[in-house]
């Protein structure tokens, strides 16, 4: 098998290699003939690079595709795509040595005897010949028996085209399309099934194609070109890890196989392994792609900076750049992912770490030989359970916190900071457990010093300041209880508990306003807690008597009023506050999506009066508020009128309610 000595291109990388059978004295396709024995010729055309004895033809043949379309000239139809593996070629002419040809997927072969590379020793000692009719083949059509008008029952030498994936690959029924796919599989030509990998790998059946290379391997398990072309179909599947083993299984049965060694290289290189990449992508006395090099090279730039700037805690410089080598190439590195991971985690945006682990790609199996390498200093599979760890720990599951970086122990024992972080997590998990158990048992005081431990050891936990602010507020210093929530708010934004002690610490000191604010956004998170519901109510009314304002007939759990006269709007207008009145009519579509939400403002803000008017039943109040569309939403504060919205959208309505209530 030789191998092609010119440089690949990008876009070949990624498609399988392909080596098919050539006709002697196609017009359509290079000819690449042996010598061979000549004793009379069909043409005396120049234009063939050798001569067949047979019906074969020099004229433009045309072919009838399977689905239907209009017949074209054959000398389009395999063109598009370069074969990325090519055959022997030798001098053209007419010789005396016997022949063997390589034929193009979807030739046009009439009757004649034929021999076809990759076949058994017991199958090349038999003549093929091609039985009469046509069929389907690839990308143009085999002509069978040209002449010929009885088909055979059985004919030999091509393997029967086929129907996978529901594509038009047949000239059978689907039923028979089934069983010709299973005689392909079973088949024992290596090559043809190779071929027929192949054709299901340009029509992007990766699976089938898959299964084919698989089928081919096992007929020839040293064939480099097979496991290449395995490795493609596997890219094609994002199974990269196994793609990887592939190639490196292909580099081992043949160590000049350029192809092999270039597509490792680009695998490598979007792994994030640019060391071993290069050195693929450099094989002695071989052509290298320069674009391929280029990539290695910005990928290797940026990679330094990023670990530079992780080294002295430049975070923000870190998230660039890791987004700078992702583009660059380096789009399936899990360890890079998970470094933006860290960085994220390191600027407080814990919501962020925690979406972006979702997207760490998946490399199963990791490659061996990928795992022997180090990122940041660290094994590549240590520093993802590195940075896992650091996670499970900022979100308070310390146990899962202490299994993860035990692994990354002992993944790479030697890695002073995995053994540093394995040490921290242990210890500040004890001292959560110990601060828990004396907070149950009411020895708040302690409780709090126990905490305080784990602060030292990891001094942006905001489950331990949480704590803390915890133990303060049975304590009755409200003071620092508010101190360490806004710690723990501070390193965990959207962390719910803190902010519900804060309000509580507020409330305790009478410090209404902020703790109205405190409950509102504890209500915009949880708006169906009805504790938190209450609390908020109550600050409200709090807040309303320190100011001095009348507070009458407020009571919690209130519902939407409706008004059915004019007499009960007056009276509903006069009240201190304010109120909210809502018109609609029964039969208006966009009224009755927003009364379901008015209902639940009406729960959501129990300070205020919520009123309901049917215009259709009591025209008067309509009329003589000029309500003239629905819905409308006007608010009264102490029986003046201070908004009015006509057909208002749900965030609207609910910033003009939210403020007027404070």
């Amino acid at each position: 098998m030789s191998k092609s000595s010119k440089p690949i291109t990008e876009s070949d990388i990624n498609k399988p290699d392909f080596r098919e059978l050539d006709l002697i004295g196609s017009p359509v396709s290079p000819l690449r003939s042996q010598p061979r024995t000549t004793t009379t010729t069909s043409s005396s055309s120049s234009s063939s690079s050798g001569s067949v004895t047979g019906r074969i033809r020099h004229a433009p043949i045309t072919i009838t595709r399977s689905d239907s379309r209009t017949s074209q000239s054959r000398s389009d139809s395999v063109t598009s795509q370069p074969p990325l593996v090519s055959s022997s070629s030798s001098s053209s002419g007419a010789t005396s040595s016997p022949s063997t040809n390589v034929l193009p997927t979807g030739n046009i072969c009439p009757s004649g005897k034929i021999q076809i590379t990759g076949m058994t020793q017991q199958n090349r000692s038999r003549s093929d010949v091609l039985g009469s009719g046509t069929g389907t083949y690839g990308h143009g059509s085999i002509i069978r028996g040209a002449g010929t008008t009885t088909p055979p029952s059985k004919p030999t030498g091509v393997s029967p085209p086929v129907n996978v994936g529901g594509s038009s690959f047949s000239r059978t029924s689907p039923v028979a399309g089934e069983t010709l796919w299973k005689r392909v599989i079973v088949g024992t030509d290596a090559e043809e099934v190779k071929r027929v990998g192949n054709e299901m790998y340009r029509k992007g059946l990766f699976s089938e194609a898959l299964k084919c290379y698989d089928r081919a391997i096992a007929l020839s398990p040293s064939n480099a070109a097979y496991r290449s072309n395995r490795a493609a179909a596997l890219m094609g599947l994002d199974r990269i890890g196994e793609a990887v083993i592939e190639c490196e299984d292909a580099v081992k049965s043949d160590s000049n196989y350029v192809r092999a060694h270039h597509r490792l290289a680009s695998l490598l290189i979007r792994l994030g392994q640019v060391n071993s990449g290069r050195k693929h992508l450099c094989v002695v006395g071989k052509p290298t792609d320069t674009m391929e090099l280029k990539k290695v090279e910005a990928v290797e730039r940026h990679l330094n900076k990023c670990v530079d700037a992780r080294r002295i805690g430049d975070w923000k410089t870190v998230l660039i750049e890791v987004d700078a080598a992702i583009v660059s190439g380096a789009d399936f590195s899990p360890q890079l992912v998970m470094c933006k991971v860290e960085a994220l985690l390191k600027l407080h945006r814990i919501d962020d770490a925690q979406l972006k682990l979702l997207e760490v790609p998946k490399v199963e199996p990791f490659p061996v030989s990928c795992s022997q390498t180090r990122f940041c200093g660290m094994a590549c599979e240590a520093y993802t359970y590195f940075v896992k760890a650091q996670v499970e720990m900022a979100l308070g599951r310390f146990e899962n916190a202490v299994m993860t970086a035990e692994k990354a122990s002992q993944i790479d024992p030697r890695s002073n900071e995995v053994a540093m972080l394995h040490n921290t997590v242990t210890l500040v998990a004890r001292a959560r457990v110990r601060g828990n158990d004396l907070y149950k048992s009411e020895r708040y005081t302690e409780a709090s010093s126990a905490y305080a431990e784990g602060l030292r050891l990891d001094p942006c936990n905001a489950i331990l300041y949480c704590n803390r602010a915890a133990c303060w507020f049975k304590l009755g210093m409200w003071e620092r209880s508010i101190e360490d929530c806004n710690q723990a708010l501070r390193y965990q934004p959207s962390y719910t508990k803190p902010l519900l002690r804060r309000a509580a610490s507020n409330s305790k000191m009478e410090r209404w306003a902020a703790a109205v604010s405190d409950y509102e956004a504890l209500r915009r998170e949880l708006p169906h807690d009805k504790e938190v519901a209450e609390s908020l109510f109550h600050a409200q009314v709090a807040l309303k008597k320190s100011r001095g304002e009348e507070v009458l007939n407020m009571e919690f759990g209130g519902e939407v009023e409706e008004v059915y006269s004019r007499e009960q709007f007056k009276a509903a207008m006069n009240l201190p506050g304010v109120s909210v009145i809502h018109f609609s009519t029964a039969s208006d579509h966009q009224c009755k999506q927003l009364c379901p939400f008015v209902d639940s403002l009406c729960t959501r803000y129990p300070s205020i009066h919520f009123l309901k008017v049917d215009i259709d039943k009591c025209p008067s109040i309509g009329n003589a508020e000029n309500v003239r569309v629905v819905p409308t939403v006007k608010i009264y504060k102490n029986g003046t009128r201070v908004k009015e919205i006509v057909c208002p959208s749900r965030e609207v309505l609910e910033y003009s309610v939210r403020h007027y209530s404070g």
